[in-house]
């Protein structure tokens, strides 16, 4: 397993609770890394061949700053290209962004803000915008990272970039937000369209240690194996998640392990989401941990 890129979710609180989350975030939600825990596997890390790249996200990676700050440092410092993920409610003013970003001059190669109707009124929220202007003046390079609501698709299409408007209709969205998408039948999720299961590029790594494919996928414990140790014994072919969805999709998983379905989904991420959940108490090694399947927090 060849990896480039492993991404912290520091923590999985957050400022909002929204619905399209991954990984079921709150201002209530369990589980932040301490500092010396980054440390080690960004030190693990830096021993793998080709892992160049580190992302800092969350949840809300910002609501631990001291620790967000010193993680990057110590990523920079060891030669990685750095990343970070944030909503920007910390930018209530040009002055008061800048004063949050200038720490980070000169360390990051991206800085990814979220700004939707999922986190704010607008699509572009006075924060977002705050934080762009504040990165462009410290030449952080920023992006943003926008995703549609299902009741807005016709009244925004073409407002977003291609290819960064689709709700994947994992972690809570599968719970909040499927019922009203328009549904496809359950057979024609056939493949993963987009996870690279076989030969993963990058993983998540959370504060209780697990390693993610996908989030909730998970091949490994950083508090019990190194990350070499566990890059080294990946088997996507042999895992008892991404190998049925390797053969089949998410429609592979249903076949393998004989699971009652509807016969219409939102998208395979909410077939493969859902197939998951009645898989967990089966496979709790492998799916995990409870915060992504919404069971605490």
């Amino acid at each position: 397993m060849q990896c480039t890129g492993l991404h912290f979710l520091l923590t999985y609180q957050c400022t909002f609770e929204c619905d399209h989350c991954f990984v079921w975030s709150s201002p209530r939600q369990t589980g932040t890394f301490q500092l010396a825990q980054i440390r080690e596997l960004l030190q693990q890390a830096s021993q793998l061949d080709g892992l160049r790249s580190v992302y800092f996200e969350g949840g809300e990676p910002f609501m631990y700053y001291p620790v967000l700050l010193a993680g990057v440092r110590e990523a920079v410092g060891l030669g990685f290209q750095v990343g970070l993920v944030s909503n920007a409610y910390w930018a209530h003013s040009l002055e008061d962004a800048l004063e949050w970003l200038r720490p980070f001059e000169g360390l990051l190669v991206d800085l990814s803000i979220s700004s939707d109707l999922f986190h704010y009124d607008e699509y572009l929220s006075q924060q977002a915008s705050f934080a762009l202007a504040a990165a462009k003046a410290l030449q952080i390079p920023c992006g943003l990272i926008q995703i549609e609501r299902p009741d807005q698709a016709q009244a925004s299409a073409g407002v977003f970039p291609p290819g960064e408007s689709a709700i994947m209709y994992r972690g809570r969205a599968a719970s909040r937000l499927a019922e009203s998408a328009p549904k496809q039948p359950w057979s024609v999720f056939t493949t993963c369209p987009h996870e690279e299961l076989a030969e993963p590029g990058r993983v998540h790594v959370d504060p209780l240690g697990y390693l993610h494919i996908c989030q909730g996928i998970t091949i490994g414990n950083a508090w019990e194996s190194s990350l070499a140790d566990i890059f080294a014994g990946y088997d996507a072919a042999a895992h008892p998640i991404s190998g049925p969805i390797l053969r089949g999709g998410p429609v592979e998983l249903v076949h393998t392990y004989h699971l009652p379905h509807q016969e219409a989904y939102a998208d395979a991420c909410h077939l493969c989401y859902t197939s998951r959940q009645l898989l967990k108490e089966r496979f709790p090694a492998s799916l995990a941990p409870d915060q992504v399947y919404g069971l605490v927090g």
